[in-house]
C-alpha cells in the first residue's frame, strides 16, 4: 500500500516539501518567541508575537483561499516561497549588524503568516490533484505522519543549535527550507481544476463574491455543513484543556516535576498519533462522516480519562486514547473536504476550515481560561470530553433519523 503510493514522484515531492516547510515553520516559530523575549524581557510582548502569528488567519484566511482558487497554484506557491526567503534572511542580517529590534520581529512574523494564508490552502488543494481517490487516505496519513514527526524531532534539532549558540540560524534554516520547497513544487506536475468557463467566472466575480458563493454552496451540502459545525465545536472543547489545562493539571499534580511529565506525555502523544496515522489506511481506504464522529468519541473519551486521572499510568492511558481518536477525526475531515468539495473550491474550503480552527482556538482559550478557576481543571476535562462524546452521539442520532425519513419518503413514492 505505502510502497505503491511512494512510487509516485509527485507525491514524494509533495510530502518532502511539506516536511521541509514544517521544519522551517517550527524553527522560525521558536526563534520569534526566543528573540522577542531576549530583546524585550517582556512576557506580554512575547505573547503579542505569538498572537501576530495567529491573527492573519482570522483576518485574511478566507481571502487567501478565494485567491488560491482563482490563480495558477504552482506559480503562486513558488512566488510566495521565494518572497519569504529575503524576508526571513533580513532578520539574520539585522542581527549580525546588531540592529534587530522587536518591531522587526513583529512585522516579519505577521507578514510571513499573512503569506501563509494564501500559501497553505493552495498547497492543501494540490494534494487531491496529484493523488488518485483510492490513495487519498494513505497519502493524507503519510502527510500527517510527516508533519507531526517533524514537530517531534525539530525541538531536538533546535536544542543542538541553541547549545552551539546559533539560535539566529533558526531563520537561516527556515529560508533554506523555503528554497527547497520551491524547487520541489516545480518538480510536481498537476492539471489545474479551473476550465475556461471557471476562469471567466472568477474574473467576473470579486474575491468576496467568490467567498459568498462557497458559503452558500456549503450551506446546501448537508455533510460539509455539519462537518464544519462539528469541527468548530470539537476544537473549541479541546483547545484550552489540551494546550493549557493539561500543563497546569500536571504541575499541580506533580509538584517540581510537572513540566518534565508534560514533555514526556507530549512525546508519548506524538508517538500515539504517528502510530494511528500509519494504521488507519490498513483498515479504511475511504473515510466518511461516521468515522469522523467515531474518532471524535474516542478523542473525547481520552479527555474524560485525563479528568478522572490521579496516577501517572492513567495520564499515559488518557493521552494515548486521545492520540488514537484525534488522527481518525482529523484525517476523515480532510478526506471529506477533498472528496466532497469541487476542485475549483478546494482553496476556499481549506481556508474556511483554517479560519474555523483558529477562531475556535481563540474562543476556547478566552472562555475556558476564565472558567478554569471557578470550575476546576479536572472538571473541565470531564465536561469538555463528555460534551465531545455527546455531540458526536447527537450527530449519529440525527443522521439515523434523516436516513429513516428518507427511506420512508422513497417508499411513499413507490
Amino acid at each position: 500500500m505505502y510502497r505503491r503510493v511512494l512510487k509516485n514522484k509527485n507525491i514524494l515531492c509533495y510530502l518532502a516539501g511539506a516536511g521541509l516547510s514544517q521544519l522551517g515553520n517550527v524553527l522560525a516559530g521558536l526563534a520569534f518567541l526566543f528573540f522577542s523575549y531576549d530583546l524585550t524581557g517582556s512576557a506580554a510582548l512575547t505573547t503579542i508575537i505569538a498572537i501576530s502569528q495567529a491573527m492573519p488567519y482570522l483576518l485574511f484566511g478566507l481571502i487567501g483561499g478565494a485567491f488560491a482558487d482563482r490563480v495558477e497554484k504552482k506559480r503562486m506557491l513558488v512566488a510566495i516561497d521565494l518572497l519569504r526567503i529575503p524576508l526571513i534572511l533580513s532578520l539574520v542580517v539585522l542581527y549580525q549588524l546588531d540592529m534587530l529590534a522587536f518591531w522587526h520581529l513583529l512585522a516579519a512574523a505577521f507578514t510571513v503568516q499573512s503569506l501563509g494564508c494564501f500559501y497553505n490552502p493552495a498547497y492543501r488543494a494540490v494534494l487531491p490533484l496529484i493523488t488518485p481517490v483510492d490513495q487519498q487516505t494513505t497519502v493524507n496519513s503519510l502527510l500527517d505522519t510527516v508533519t507531526r514527526g517533524v514537530q517531534v524531532v525539530t525541538p531536538l534539532f533546535a536544542i543542538a543549535l541553541l547549545n552551539a549558540g546559533h539560535a539566529i540560524h533558526f531563520y537561516t534554516m527556515d529560508a533554506l527550507t523555503y528554497l527547497a520547497s520551491a524547487i520541489l513544487i516545480l518538480k510536481i506536475h498537476w492539471v489545474e481544476p479551473m476550465g475556461e468557463e471557471d476562469v471567466n467566472s472568477a474574473q467576473r466575480d470579486g474575491l468576496f463574491r467568490s467567498i459568498s458563493v462557497f458559503h452558500w454552496w456549503a450551506k446546501r451540502e448537508g455533510t460539509v455543513k455539519h462537518l464544519f459545525i462539528a469541527t468548530f465545536w470539537m476544537v473549541f472543547l479541546n483547545t484550552w484543556v489540551w494546550q493549557v489545562g493539561l500543563l497546569l493539571l500536571l504541575i499541580d499534580r506533580f509538584p517540581g516535576s510537572g513540566q518534565e511529565v508534560y514533555s514526556l506525555l507530549l512525546g508519548w502523544y506524538g508517538f500515539g498519533v504517528i502510530l494511528t496515522n500509519i494504521a488507519i489506511p490498513f483498515f479504511w481506504k475511504s473515510l466518511n462522516f461516521s468515522l469522523y464522529l467515531w474518532g471524535s468519541i474516542v478523542w473525547g473519551l481520552g479527555l474524560v480519562v485525563l479528568g478522572f486521572s490521579n496516577y501517572l499510568p492513567f495520564y499515559f492511558a488518557g493521552v494515548f486514547i486521545a492520540a488514537a481518536g484525534l488522527p481518525l477525526s482529523s484525517l476523515a475531515r480532510v478526506y471529506l473536504i477533498q472528496t466532497l468539495v469541487p476542485g475549483n473550491m478546494l482553496g476556499r474550503a481549506f481556508s474556511f476550515n483554517a479560519v474555523l480552527l483558529y477562531g475556535s482556538n481563540v474562543l476556547s482559550l478566552a472562555i475556558f481560561g476564565a472558567l478554569a478557576s471557578a470550575i476546576g481543571i479536572q472538571r473541565l476535562f470531564i465536561v469538555c470530553g463528555s460534551l465531545m462524546v455527546i455531540t458526536a452521539l447527537f450527530y449519529f442520532v440525527r443522521t439515523a433519523l434523516a436516513e429513516h425519513a428518507r427511506r420512508k419518503a422513497v417508499k411513499a413514492l413507490e
